[in-house]
């Protein structure tokens, strides 16, 4: 009886054993989360010790990889930009959201990205607005009304992280129709769409909505978080926006920073106009005002209206007594960049370092470290196709994201410069 009884349990831990050994029959993407396999990814040195696990040089080259995308985008499409934006972020917050093939659940991924999204968005458009709208229970919810202050917008956001009930993607392009549709000309709507359903649940004819959407200039993109539908594509497709499905965590990272960016303007929605702008003075520290933003006393560290004198707390923002949009220069002066953008630098492969007709700096010009890598031997590098000058990996970045100038081409001007006075 004990031996009978005891065949079945062994059967069974042999083929849990076989599963294990199979994966688990998980699919590629579960295996992902399910098991790191870090030792993989472990190198020997020709001593055979260890070296450290570097991922700079993968980061780097999936960097360039979108670096050289954005620049072919640019180059085939408008240079005009549209530097004002106008976007509501909807986040479907429906009982879909709660699945856990993103760990620990799409719902939490959303919040993390889109805390991200948030603060590099007014890093690159400082003179833009955002809005938070959540669709839930078939019910489209604005969280936050359209503002210049991330923080805000991440605070309402983290207070709302639950999920329930059906989607609505035509009650949520509803409510952004209505405040979108009192932007002024100048302005570009747009509406960015975090859709995890794979249903909609609407009261009405969605395709007319879309419709609207594409009558009143609004741009509206999807990135998927389940599968690719038809009703999100044709509406990507009709308003000039663009749709992707998230493959996993770092995918859906990729795909959202992507709209942080000003897209290149279309044709027939871009209107010239000149706006008129102010730009306050910081007031006193010790001064006490009203400030017209929260509607309370408050001292020191606002901005008086140069128009009508009011405080406010912060800029970029629009006075609420006189509508006058209040800004400072260094907003101005960062969205510049974006009009002129540096160009992609060229790669300089080790190979091409042992070229004797050519003489290659050891060290970067930006940090000024060693362009050398372990055994002194020249590591991966880039040159500015105009300056020729030679830049690390890390410097590459930060210059493209960051600093928006080429510090070669910059004293090479200086220099010129100088040497012109004298």
């Amino acid at each position: 009886m004990n031996n009978v009884a005891e065949r079945p349990l062994n059967g069974d831990v042999e083929d849990d054993e076989e599963d294990e050994a199979n994966g688990g029959d998980l699919e590629a993407w579960e295996r992902t989360y399910a098991e790191d396999r870090s030792w993989e990814s472990l190198q020997e040195d020709e001593s055979g010790l260890l070296r450290p696990i570097d991922n700079t040089a993968i980061y780097h080259a999936q960097y360039r990889r979108r670096l050289r995308a954005l620049a072919s985008t640019a180059a085939t499409a408008r240079i005009q930009k549209g530097l004002i934006r106008y976007l509501y972020v909807i986040v479907d917050f429906s009982k879909a959201a709660a699945e856990t093939d993103f760990r620990p659940s799409r719902m939490a991924v959303i919040g993390k990205q889109v805390e991200a999204f948030i603060r590099e968005f007014f890093d690159q458009n400082p003179l833009s607005h955002v809005g938070l709208v959540t669709i839930k229970d078939g019910i489209a919810y604005c969280l936050t009304d359209l503002g210049g202050s991330p923080e805000s917008h991440i605070k309402a956001l983290m207070g709302k992280l639950e999920c329930s009930g059906d989607a609505s993607l035509q009650n949520a392009l509803e409510l952004v129709l209505g405040y979108l549709n009192q932007i002024p000309s100048y302005g570009h709507r747009e509406v960015l769409i975090l859709y995890s359903a794979l249903s909609t649940c609407d009261p009405g004819d969605l395709m007319e909505t879309i419709q609207k959407c594409k009558k009143s200039k609004i741009r509206c993109s999807v990135i998927g978080l389940a599968a690719e539908m038809f009703v999100c594509k044709h509406l990507c497709q009709e308003t000039g926006g663009t749709y992707s499905v998230a493959l996993d965590e770092s995918h859906f990272k990729e795909l959202i920073l992507e709209h942080a960016p000003p897209p290149p303007a279309i044709a027939e929605y871009a209107t010239s106009n000149l706006i008129k702008m102010g730009f306050p003075q910081r007031a006193a520290e010790g001064s006490v005002a009203i400030c017209t933003c929260h509607q309370e006393a408050k001292t020191g560290g606002g901005y008086t209206c140069p128009k009508c004198k009011v405080r406010v707390c912060e800029l970029p923002t629009e006075c609420r007594i006189c509508g006058l949009t209040l800004i400072s220069s260094p907003h101005l002066a960062r969205s510049y960049h974006h009009l002129f953008p540096i160009v992609p630098f060229d790669e300089v492969t080790p190979s091409s370092r042992n070229d004797p007709s050519h003489s290659f700096p050891n060290t970067c010009f930006g940090c000024q470290q060693s362009l050398l890598s372990q055994g002194n031997k020249p590591g991966l590098s880039v040159s500015c196709p105009k300056c020729k000058q030679q830049f690390c990996l890390d410097c590459d970045i930060y210059i493209h994201e960051s600093l928006h100038n080429c510090p070669g081409c910059e004293s090479f001007r200086h220099s010129k410069s100088v040497t012109a006075a004298q």
